[in-house]
């Protein structure tokens, strides 16, 4: 990953962590709202999970210049998702929804250049997550 792009991602996360936890709510009620089918995946109390996305995006965020330090829980959560019914195109939804959560948290401080960023960083972290999803799911 660029450091270009970390950087990006990095700094404009930073301006979210005040507001975190409306983050985490915003991205739930948009991700059910838009995509209804995978509401049943989720508890009915959403509040610990929205804590849960925030933390695992700090981690993942934090730790994008050191890739070999997060890589091992990106494949783990992975794995946990597979026990969930977790498919492919559920990284698609949440990768949408991500995107939309980061236009209303920043403003115009989401610029274009932060959206291929993050885009970017998204797209190379699922990658790495569908394909531990995969090789865990093999007999």
């Amino acid at each position: 990953m660029e450091e270009n792009t970390i950087a990006l991602v990095q700094a404009s996360f930073k301006k979210l962590v005040p507001v975190a936890d409306q983050v985490g709510a915003a991205f739930y009620a948009r991700l059910f709202e838009t995509y209804p089918a995978v509401r049943p995946m989720f508890a009915e109390d959403i509040g610990p999970q929205s804590k849960k996305l925030v933390q695992m995006l700090a981690l993942v965020v934090n730790g994008l210049d050191r890739l070999d330090t997060i890589l091992p829980a990106v494949q783990q959560l992975a794995r946990k998702h597979n026990d969930y019914g977790v498919v492919d195109a559920h990284y698609d939804a949440v990768g949408d929804t991500l995107l939309w959560t980061l236009r209303q948290g920043l403003g115009d401080a989401f610029t274009p250049e932060v959206r291929r960023a993050w885009t970017d960083a998204y797209g190379a972290l699922s990658g790495v997550m569908i394909a531990a999803a995969k090789e865990d799911a093999l007999p």
